[in-house]
């Protein structure tokens, strides 16, 4: 299963200008501990994902929101030559094939 598939939620925005956060959210409890436990979550997949260090990904679980948040470093500052993306709104999108 895809997590476009399982989450009611997949989004990213900008934590700053210098980093992107990603929200995941969940219909229920189950969903939510499948997406935990799935290794395609995990900072290390992240980091292949998104061509960021491994040490600079951070994951952390919300189980009152059936969340997952991760941050990862952008590529380029916010707003600055070379970005294509000053929100960081459409950066999940390499999230949304991820296998759960």
């Amino acid at each position: 299963m895809r997590l476009v598939d399982i989450a009611k939620v997949v989004r990213s925005k900008n934590a700053g200008p210098l980093n992107l956060t990603f929200d995941i959210m969940f219909e229920s409890e189950e969903d939510y501990a499948r997406g935990l436990a799935s290794e395609d979550l995990r900072a290390s997949a992240i980091a292949s994902i998104y061509s960021v260090s491994e040490k600079t990904v951070i994951v952390t679980p919300y189980p009152a929101a059936l969340a997952i948040k991760i941050t990862i470093p952008r590529q380029y500052p916010a707003g600055s030559p070379g970005d294509r993306d000053v929100y960081g709104a459409q950066q999940h999108i390499g999230l949304l094939e991820v296998k759960i």
